[in-house]
């Protein structure tokens, strides 16, 4: 199959993508814990990672900023380990009442990481893992069809208008044709040179 044809292909797939993309993001993995959850708690982890070397107040809302000085003010050490990290923090003992709910609050919250983490999905831990793994593919297949329109979009409007209507929304040609206001020699000519930049942005 050539580049174009494969192209055609993962554009009438991005339907099914889409689709298949919500349903994993709905599996339950836990006790009222879904894939998404699990998953924006690893993208929010990485985006810690990333901005560490800022002042947390510039990417911490202000609940945030009070649980990382709870930290700051009781841990001695800070281990990696979820659980370890858990351990420490059940062993601050709070010197007032709202001390008190910020410990309980970022025990929840560590807590609720060990629990999807430890295998509480009925396939287990490794099961967990294959849908995130598969959740972060597809959102990638679709970030690049997405961004390769947009940026068709932007150089050439009416092709990528003719690309969503024929092969992402599966309208016929002359449907699209007549949406566009054009005949079907000029369709099938503006088709071919769709086609050709949208390969060239996806190939990037």
């Amino acid at each position: 199959m050539d580049v174009e044809k494969m192209t055609i292909e993962q554009l009438k797939s991005y339907k099914r993508l889409a689709a298949r993309k919500k349903l994993i993001e709905r599996q339950k993995v836990g006790s009222g814990l879904t894939v998404s959850t699990v998953y924006e708690d690893d993208k929010l982890q990485e985006l810690h990672r990333q901005l560490r070397g800022l002042p947390s107040y510039m990417y911490l809302d202000k609940q945030e900023q009070q649980l990382e000085q709870l930290a700051h003010t009781h841990l001695t050490k800070y281990p990696t380990g979820t659980k370890a990290q858990l351990r420490e923090v059940k062993q601050i003992q709070p010197g007032n009442a709202d001390e008190e709910q910020l410990v309980q609050e970022l025990s929840r919250k560590i807590a609720k990481v060990i629990e999807a983490r430890a295998g509480a999905a009925p396939e287990g831990y490794e099961g967990v893992i294959e849908r995130l793994s598969e959740l972060q593919d597809l959102e990638r297949q679709l970030q690049t069809i997405d961004e390769s329109l947009e940026a068709l979009e932007a150089c050439f409007p009416e092709y990528a208008t003719l690309l969503r209507l024929r092969y992402i929304e599966g309208k016929p040609a002359d449907f699209v044709a007549s949406e566009l206001g054009i005949v079907d020699r000029t369709f099938r000519r503006w088709r071919q040179k769709a086609v050709s930049e949208i390969v060239r942005f996806m190939s990037v």
